[in-house]
């Protein structure tokens, strides 16, 4: 499970955010954020311990994809987010949640990720 883990939320829209953290913290998770902008994600990965990462793909109008390297550079695993349904071929074959969220699915990815 995802309990006791330090999970990283990066998520440009507040209602999403706020949820998302919300459905992280009921599993018993710790919510890191959330981040809505690209160079606030990247100085926390960069700086702060993270078991695994929720990433949306569009940030402001921003690719996530800097943030998807940074991460991948850690080894941290990591559920990208996103409206589109899909994201550059590098990280095709990561975990991808459609929005709106699922919160039971975004939970079974994160437990999966963790427990490789």
């Amino acid at each position: 499970m995802i309990a006791g883990k330090r999970i990283l939320v990066v998520e440009d829209e507040f209602i999403v955010a706020a949820m998302l953290c919300d459905v992280l913290e009921d599993a018993g998770a710790q919510s890191l954020g959330p981040v809505g902008r690209v160079e606030d994600a990247l100085e926390i990965i960069a700086n702060q311990a993270i078991d695994a990462a929720v990433l949306d793909w569009n940030l402001h109008g921003q690719s996530g994809m800097p943030l998807a390297e940074a991460l991948r550079v850690r080894d941290i695993p990591f559920v990208i987010a996103t409206g589109y349904g899909t994201v550059e071929d590098a990280f095709a074959n990561q975990p991808i949640l459609s929005k709106p969220y699922v919160p039971e699915l975004l939970i079974e990815h994160l437990a999966r990720l963790l427990a490789r």
